[in-house]
């Protein structure tokens, strides 16, 4: 989030680029992310819903992709890539899932979810339940989040969060019920365009979850392959990423079992996920 940006230089020319986690990722156990992509971007001028583009190819061989990158500009934009593990490969499970002006990528998973797939739908409103298209436990736990939020009369990074806390305790709960013992790992990221809401979390407190990093400055550049974020000039943006885009010292790891939300006026703050495990 930021001063508007062409989102080549998110995508395809920093060293650790997302597309080059798509084939060899750093920092989690899996390295090859080549079961679809999506990205999804805002236009604010035009309206407050978001566009969004997925795709079951993999990222670093998607010539629309490729096309598409340096001629999209924008001050908000979210892009996943994806190692398959509940649900086929399809586009109805590709991240980013799109509810209204609402948009969710998840990083991680819930061991044997179909144990508990029934129950999270339970809840649901006609409305959320017929939303759901695709398998996967990340479009289904961002159904149960949307529930949660529905509660809320306003959508505001508080209301996300307790909808965050309140999705956590169920599936905490549900897990517990049906014999889970297997650590669920939930980073996720919600954003309507105007602010955003990252959590690192992991079911149990005595596991890590898997990364997630900030930056922030006045400035966002790449040169050479390494991105920079520095005081240069009048811009700021954020960037919340699962992976450092370089191995400059601008990252900052947000810590265990903690959100990270970056508000509308570009302000980052960090705050206890407060949930039982």
């Amino acid at each position: 989030m930021g001063a508007p940006i062409i989102i080549d230089k998110l995508l395809y020319q920093p060293k650790n680029s997302l597309i080059n986690q798509s084939i060899n990722a750093r920092e989690i156990e899996e390295p090859l992310n080549g079961d679809g992509f999506g990205i999804g971007w805002y236009v604010a001028d035009v309206n407050y819903e978001p566009v969004t583009f997925v795709s079951i190819n993999p990222a670093w061989s998607n010539r629309n992709l490729r096309n598409l990158a340096p001629k999209i500009r924008t001050e908000c934009f979210i892009a996943h890539v994806r190692a398959a593990s509940v649900g086929e490969v399809s586009e109805s499970n590709c991240h980013p899932f799109q509810y209204k002006n609402l948009l969710m990528m998840h990083n991680g998973g819930v061991e044997n979810f179909a144990l508990i797939k029934r129950q999270i739908r339970e809840p649901l409103s006609d409305e959320l339940y017929n939303w759901i298209k695709g398998q996967t436990d990340s479009e289904h736990i961002f159904a149960l989040l949307l529930h949660y939020l529905s509660k809320e009369t306003s959508i505001s990074p508080d209301a996300v969060i307790f909808a965050f806390e309140k999705t956590f305790d169920h599936l905490n709960k549900l897990m517990k019920q049906y014999g889970i013992h297997e650590p669920a790992y939930l980073n996720m990221v919600v954003t309507n365009g105007l602010f955003v809401v990252g959590s690192r979390y992991v079911s149990d407190a005595r596991e890590n979850p898997l990364t997630l990093y900030h930056s922030e400055a006045t400035h966002y550049a790449v040169e050479n392959g390494v991105s920079q974020m520095s005081a240069v000039g009048g811009e700021k943006a954020i960037l919340v990423v699962s992976e450092k885009l370089s191995d400059e010292k601008d990252w900052t790891l947000v810590p265990s079992n903690h959100f990270v939300i970056v508000d509308q006026g570009l302000n980052v703050a960090i705050r206890p996920i407060r949930s039982g495990s």
